[in-house]
C-alpha cells in the first residue's frame, strides 16, 4: 500500500513525496456536520502524502450532489451504502452489509466506484421518545401499527419520497403517518419538534449523538425497511490506486464508536471539522 516515491510502508506517511503533475483532487461532502468530518478526515489524509486538495463541502442533500459527482467536478465523497443503493435501485432487495455493497458496485455509473466500505455506520433510523415508547407500548417500528392516536413523520423534505418514508412504513409494516419537513437532519429543530408532540417520529442519524443524550428510543426494524448503510467513498476515475489506498486505510481504522463520538466532539463542544479530523488521524497513528 506504499505510495510510488515513499519512504515508508506507510500510506498516510507525512514524508512522502508527491507528484508536482498530480491532479488535484476535489473532496465534496453533504450538508451535513457527520458527513463533513470524514470528509475532512480524507482531505487530511491526503495532504499528508503531498496531494493537493480541493475542498468543496456542505454541498447539499443526496439529490444535489450526485449529478456534481457523476459529471465529474468531485473526485471524493464518503456516502452510505445503503442509501446510496437505494437512489440508483428503489426496489432492491439486499439489506445486509456484504449484499448492500455488492449490489452497490453494480448499481454504479460508469465513471464511478465505491473504495473498501468502512466497519463505520451511520444509517437512517426512526426515533421517539421515552414517555412516548413507554406509554404505546413501541419498540419497533411494527409496534407502530397498534398506535390509535394520529402520527406524524419528520425529516428532511426529501424523506417524504424516499422508499423508507411514508409510503415505506406503509407498504412494509402497515403504518399510516402524515408527514412534517423539518430541514436540518435530525439536529435540534427535529428534536424540539418531537420532544413538543408536534412530530411522534423523527428519522435521525444512527450516529448522532443526541439519540442517546436525549434519551431517545430508536426503534428496532424487523423487516429491513431501512438498508445496512456503511461509510463507503465515492470516487472518480482520477483517483489512481495509491490514492485509493489512503483512503481505504483511513476507512478501515474508523469505527462505530469512533463515529459517534467524533459526531458528539462536533455537536456537545462546537469543535471544527478540521480539529476533529486532525486529532483523530494523531491518535490512530495514520501519519
Amino acid at each position: 500500500m506504499a505510495l510510488a516515491g515513499c519512504s515508508s510502508g506507510d500510506p498516510l506517511d507525512s514524508g512522502s513525496g508527491g507528484d508536482e503533475s498530480s491532479p488535484t483532487i476535489v473532496v465534496g461532502s453533504q450538508d451535513y456536520y457527520s458527513n463533513a468530518i470524514i470528509a475532512e478526515i480524507y482531505a487530511q489524509a491526503l495532504e499528508a502524502n503531498d496531494i493537493t486538495v480541493d475542498r468543496q463541502f456542505r454541498i447539499g442533500q443526496r439529490e444535489v450532489y450526485i449529478p456534481e459527482i457523476e459529471g465529474g467536478s468531485i473526485d471524493v465523497f464518503p456516502e452510505y451504502t445503503g442509501n446510496l443503493l437505494q437512489y440508483y435501485v428503489a426496489d432492491t432487495t439486499a439489506t445486509t452489509s456484504d449484499d448492500v455493497y455488492a449490489a452497490l458496485q453494480d448499481a454504479l455509473p460508469e465513471g464511478l466506484r465505491v473504495l473498501d466500505q468502512s466497519p463505520a455506520t451511520d444509517q437512517d433510523s426512526y426515533n421517539v421518545t421515552r414517555e412516548f415508547s413507554e406509554a404505546n407500548g413501541v419498540t419497533s417500528i411494527a409496534d407502530l401499527a397498534g398506535v390509535s392516536t394520529p402520527l406524524t413523520l419528520g425529516g428532511n423534505s426529501e424523506l417524504e419520497t424516499r422508499p423508507y418514508g411514508p409510503a415505506g412504513l406503509k407498504s412494509v409494516y402497515g403504518v399510516d403517518v402524515a408527514f412534517t419537513p423539518i430541514e436540518d437532519s435530525g439536529g435540534p429543530l427535529t428534536l424540539k419538534a418531537l420532544v413538543d408532540d408536534q412530530v411522534q417520529l423523527v428519522n435521525i442519524y444512527s450516529a448522532d449523538p443526541n439519540i442517546e443524550a436525549n434519551d431517545l428510543v430508536t426503534l428496532a426494524d424487523p423487516e429491513g425497511l431501512f438498508l445496512a448503510s456503511n461509510v463507503v467513498p465515492v470516487v472518480s476515475d482520477k483517483v489512481t490506486d495509491e490514492i485509493a489506498d489512503i483512503i481505504d486505510t483511513v476507512s478501515a481504522a474508523l469505527t462505530p464508536e469512533d463515529l459517534v463520538r467524533l459526531n458528539g466532539l462536533s455537536v456537545n463542544e462546537q469543535q471544527s471539522e478540521d480539529q476533529i479530523a486532525s486529532d483523530w488521524l494523531a491518535e490512530k497513528s495514520l501519519f
